[in-house]
């Protein structure tokens, strides 16, 4: 077998992230018959981890997208201040949603014009590469807290995820002053009129330096979200299927089972086990299975019944 072939490896949320959705006749199967690999650690910069290598080893998010938003992440700290929306419950506040508000650049503008002399005034250009990736320029060697990735915040209380103690002060305060701009703003008020989710708060995460180097055994990457596409850039690698060597196709954001399992069944899985050694599949839960031609003739497993987690 060439060993240009690689594998298919296909990143896919947390399982439970498709609910009680059943698996389809054939899939079952297909699953029932695969590879249970070891489960690998849960999250998302874990998942990525499997695949890319920073040196030096971090996982500086901000940079790498600034970079490949804007090209000029280079000599600087880079922290990301995207705008989420949280909702108040009667213990605090909890994130709802990030990075699919649905922004347009108008909107971001707006918003930023009122934010950038509370960021400036501390010594903290902000500026965007995207309507809802917003960054943070700070010094390279800038001490900065711990801060939590927005997927381990979502649908938890905002104020856990706060940093904490004597570092933390100065990042609780400045989100303070950005809540209450972004709460009075006629961009929100208008948002809310039209039934959308206001702005009406901030995420810090992701920060870090340019690494030396990004490192992967992928060959290119396909339907890649912001963090892939930049990870990829960094290493050098296509975006699309460059006909050799292994991929990555990045379903992290599908919440319907269905346009999954329709890389799993008939012409679709027959096209990708002519071209690539197996399929992985990959779960930010760390669960995962490896599929193989081979595996059909497992007649005695039974087919898997439901996705589990």
């Amino acid at each position: 077998m060439p060993a240009d072939r690689g594998m298919l490896v296909i990143l896919l949320p947390e399982r439970r992230r498709f609910g009680r959705q059943r698996l389809a006749a054939g899939v079952d199967r297909l699953l029932g018959r695969a590879d249970r690999l070891g489960d690998g650690e849960a999250g998302e910069q874990a998942q990525l981890l499997r695949y890319f290598e920073t040196v030096p080893k971090a996982w500086p998010m901000a940079a790498l997208q600034r970079q490949a938003d804007c090209g000029d992440a280079q000599g600087f700290r880079w922290l990301r201040a995207d705008p989420v929306h949280v909702r108040p419950d009667i213990s605090g506040a909890r994130l709802m949603a990030w990075g699919n508000l649905g922004l347009d650049s108008r909107e971001a503008d707006a918003l930023l014009q009122e934010l950038r002399p509370v960021f400036g005034d501390a010594g903290l250009p902000l500026s965007a590469g995207a309507p809802e990736r917003w960054y943070l320029q700070l010094a390279a060697d800038a001490p900065l807290p711990e801060f939590s990735p927005p997927e381990a915040g979502l649908g938890d209380d905002l104020f856990r995820h706060l940093p904490e103690g004597e570092s933390g002060r100065r990042w609780r305060a400045l989100l303070n002053e950005a809540q209450i701009l972004l709460h009075n703003h006629p961009i929100n008020a208008a948002r809310i009129a039209q039934g959308l989710s206001p702005a009406n708060s901030l995420w810090f995460w992701g920060a870090g330096v340019l690494p030396a180097s990004v490192k992967t055994g992928m060959a290119s990457v396909s339907n890649a979200d912001a963090d892939v596409s930049a990870l990829a850039a960094a290493a050098g690698i296509a975006d699309g299927d460059p006909g050799q060597g292994s991929r990555l196709l990045d379903l992290r954001r599908e919440r319907d089972w269905r346009k999954v399992e329709a890389q799993l069944s008939g012409d679709a899985l027959s096209q990708v086990f002519a071209r690539y050694q197996g399929i992985v599949l990959d779960f930010a839960d760390g669960a995962r299975w490896r599929l193989r031609t081979a595996q059909r003739w497992r007649f005695w497993r039974r087919p898997l019944a439901e996705l589990g987690a």
